[in-house]
């Protein structure tokens, strides 16, 4: 069991960075750093900082929200926010501390 963090970042499935969409970027980044996951998930409906309502209407699917959440220790964190303050890349974010391991055998 290690002690760290569950870091999720908020954005939207049309935003996008160099290039690329923002979770892929995240989801890029998390695997450079060597975090061992993690998880891109589309949701259907909310709001950001701006108070601007995004959801999966017909007409806006590219408008809905995505969220990015990965687990990393104290280190790993560290290296993560530093890489996206040196990309200039501003998100939102939620960063807990928590507890985490692998149950049974770590293949």
């Amino acid at each position: 069991m290690k002690k760290g963090y569950q870091i999720t970042f908020f954005s939207h499935e049309d935003d996008r960075h160099r290039g690329r969409p923002v979770a892929e970027f995240l989801l890029g980044l998390c695997r450079e750093l060597g975090l061992r996951g993690a998880t891109a998930r589309l949701d259907a409906e909310g709001y950001g900082r701006s108070g601007r309502w995004h959801s999966a209407h017909f007409f806006e699917l590219a408008d809905r929200p995505v969220e990015v959440t990965v687990a990393a220790d104290e280190a790993q964190a560290e290296a993560l926010f530093a890489r996206l303050r040196a990309e200039k890349l501003a998100l939102f974010y939620i960063k807990s501390p928590v507890e985490f391991g692998v149950v049974g055998e770590d293949d």
